[in-house]
């Protein structure tokens, strides 16, 4: 009993990351039809610079680790923008381009990450706290999953209020409606969609600093192996649903950590089956919009 229930917790535990890191992709994705395979970069740099601030102030300490989370989120958000300006505004719907040149940037910043950080992995140590387990049912679950989850809901929350509840999240939804009118009324919506692009980098960022304290080291990798997750997540979920994302993520971690735990570790391989099974059956996945 307390080995499924260490499963289970730790699933959605996992789910939580896979979903900070999915979210902005799924974001960007579903207000800006924008499939960014940069995305990676961004969690990386903010991971990179969450470590170096936290090295600064002290990694053992909850002011360290708050900091270098807030610190991850802008520099993911900075670096999102600044993609969106540069390399993807002159390209919108433009979807070919979109991939290439994003990719390039995916390939040259893991390029770039190896050259100032080197290609062995730095292990960090952060708060005591996060190392130490809670006992739930008694299965003991280390606590960084109970971070990661509470991580999640405050993101999730915090977009769907953005959207929903904001100006700013009305302006971005009507100028993907219809950009046309919006810009009649004398509203600049490029301004809204480097936002949105921003907003997505900085969940990112979020993600790339709890996934560092997850994995207990960053390397110049670390955003390309959870990319892989992310875009199943996405595509799982329904390519541009954040709730779909969110159901995905918990779907998609609690099987692999299942399998891995009941199977004989074949984690990956179980949630790549569930990847073909959604394409085969239901292609917008399983909250997306169909064609």
């Amino acid at each position: 009993m307390s080995t499924l229930v260490l499963t289970l917790i730790t699933g959605v535990g996992l789910g939580a990351l896979y979903f900070l890191v999915a979210s902005g992709l799924s974001l960007i994705y579903g207000l800006m039809h924008v499939l960014n395979f940069a995305h990676g970069a961004f969690l990386t740099l903010s991971a990179f610079m969450g470590w170096m601030v936290a090295q600064a102030v002290g990694t053992a300490s909850w002011g360290g680790f708050l900091l270098s989370i807030l610190v991850g989120a802008v520099v993911g958000a900075v670096f999102a923008a600044l993609t969106e300006l540069v390399l993807i505004r002159p390209l919108y719907e433009r979807h070919i381009e979109q991939v290439l040149v994003t990719v390039g940037l995916s390939f040259a910043a893991v390029a770039l990450f190896e050259g100032i950080w080197g290609t062995d992995p730095i292990h960090i140590a952060g708060p005591p706290w996060l190392k130490e387990t809670t006992e739930v049912l008694g299965a003991r679950i280390p606590n960084t999953y109970w971070v990661l989850m509470i991580a999640a809901i405050l993101v999730l929350a915090a977009l769907v209020l953005f959207l929903q509840k904001t100006r700013y999240g009305m302006v971005i939804r009507a100028g993907v409606e219809n950009r046309s009118m919006v810009t009649a009324l004398g509203i600049d919506v490029r301004r809204s969609f480097t936002l949105v692009f921003a907003i997505g980098g900085a969940a990112a960022g979020i993600g790339g600093v709890l996934a560092m304290h997850y994995s207990t080291f960053v390397s110049a990798h670390l955003g390309s192996t959870l990319l892989i997750f992310a875009f199943i997540v996405t595509v799982v979920g329904g390519l541009g649903s954040l709730t779909g994302a969110a159901v995905a993520s918990v779907l998609v971690a609690v099987l692999q950590q299942l399998a891995n735990s009941y199977l004989g570790g074949t984690g990956d391989f179980i949630v790549v089956v569930l990847l073909a099974v959604v394409l085969l059956v239901r292609p917008s996945g399983l909250l997306g919009r169909k064609a």
